[in-house]
């Protein structure tokens, strides 16, 4: 579960430092409008190659993660009611026999 923390911890960081560089570059930018514009287009097609496959990779460890936890919860869902149905045809039984104290 660390290694899946990481991967949300890394997008996390990753888009706002992202976005407080593009911000911070356009603000303090001396250039005319149009060149700033080129520059911040060119930043971004560059942050995108570069970080697309880590951030697709971070999507796919998620959804492992989320997949695990849906099987485990189902499993446990499938014990509770096991357990649930046990516990009726126990009382069911008893009741058959002629024992009609329950607890």
């Amino acid at each position: 579960m660390a290694k899946d923390d990481f991967s949300t911890s890394f997008c996390i960081g990753l888009l706002g430092g992202l976005i407080g560089g593009i911000v911070a570059g356009v603000l303090l930018a001396p250039k005319s409008g149009e060149e700033t514009r080129e520059e911040v287009k060119e930043a971004f097609i560059q942050a995108k190659e570069k970080y697309t496959p880590k951030i697709v990779e971070a999507k796919k460890e998620t959804k492992r993660a989320i997949d695990i936890i849906r099987y485990k919860l189902e499993k446990q869902f499938e014990k509770i009611n096991s357990a649930i149905k046990a516990r009726q045809m126990a009382k069911a039984k008893i009741m058959e026999n002629g024992h009609y104290e329950l607890n």
